[in-house]
């Protein structure tokens, strides 16, 4: 392994223990504090504000006209629509089953790669795919809308597409990556999501309890720090540290992180009280878990003696 690739592991290791926790901080934000397309919005400006702020002090090679539309169209459709997704999602179920969701992200990753490049299929990643979604599909028949979760059904399918979202994203992301630095990548590409969130809730309009308080001079100060928190961590530094990790990783191996965010959120809600034990969902873990094994280990060490 070399210093590069170290790098990028340990960096989609805390991007993922962000990530995981993101579950539970956007739960307690969503829909409470803020509707999920303002918490789209504040997502974005925080971190095209911040990413901007950034190039200021990395100095990268400026990108052409024709990439800078790219990037912004980029994070205008794909990283907007992914959030969208992710955000509602999250506000309409558990954290534990939204992770679940998120974690197909390897299988889907792998698909489109099928798909698109013709990446080899073998037994161990068709039975992969179908160990996958029969977890995913576990889930779905077995969870029931409740006091935690108030459209559990459409919350997992949404949570299902921004998995798909997000790996159609990394892909695209990761050929930029050959011509240009990651905070000029990441400028645009938020920018263009800011943009595309402004326009948006300009029609749907702004719902912030959270800051409308504010403004009355009632603040509440456990939600601002959690709102800070998913700013800094889930957001800044998270999508920071997964582009490191996908400058010099395979967009198959910066997914495969995912199983990451299921393990940390589902801890981190049963310690919350925002999810209950379910053998279902437990179940349904391990199966995703064994499938993104067998989509991606399992078939990397078959293929090893084959290349000796």
């Amino acid at each position: 392994m070399t210093p590069e690739t170290r790098k990028a592991n340990i960096a989609m290791v805390i991007a993922k223990l962000f990530a995981g926790l993101n579950m539970n901080g956007l739960k307690y934000l969503l829909p409470l504090w803020m509707s999920a397309l303002t918490g789209v919005t504040v997502r974005c400006a925080f971190a095209a504000i911040a990413f901007w702020i950034s190039s200021l002090i990395v100095k990268e090679d400026k990108a052409t006209w024709k990439q800078r539309i790219q990037l912004l169209v980029l994070g205008g459709v794909g990283l907007y629509a992914f959030m969208d997704c992710f955000l509602i999602g999250i506000s309409l179920t558990t954290p534990i089953s939204g992770a679940i969701f998120c974690s197909l992200q390897p299988i889907f990753v792998f698909l489109i790669s099928f798909v698109l490049m013709h990446e080899k299929i073998t037994k161990s990643k068709i039975f992969g795919i179908v160990l996958g979604f029969g977890g995913a599909l576990l889930c779905i028949l077995t969870q029931h809308s409740d006091d935690l979760a108030s459209d559990a059904p459409l919350g997992n399918l949404l949570c299902a597409a921004c998995a798909l979202l997000f790996a159609i994203y990394l892909l695209f992301e990761k050929k930029f990556l050959a011509h240009l630095g990651m905070i000029t990548i990441m400028k645009y590409v938020f920018l263009g999501s800011t943009i595309t969130a402004v326009v948006v809730n300009s029609i749907v309009g702004f719902d912030a309890p959270l800051f409308s308080d504010a403004f009355r001079g009632e603040w509440h100060w456990v939600a601002w720090l959690v709102l800070l928190f998913v700013l800094i961590g889930p957001t800044f530094i998270n999508y920071y540290l997964t582009i490191l990790g996908l400058k010099y990783l395979k967009a198959t191996i910066v997914s495969l992180y995912s199983y990451i965010n299921l393990v940390v959120a589902t801890i981190a809600s049963y310690i919350l009280g925002q999810d209950r034990f379910s053998w279902f969902q437990i179940i349904a873990i391990l199966m995703i878990c064994s499938a993104i094994y067998f989509v991606e280990v399992a078939d990397q060490k078959e293929e090893q003696p084959a290349k000796q």
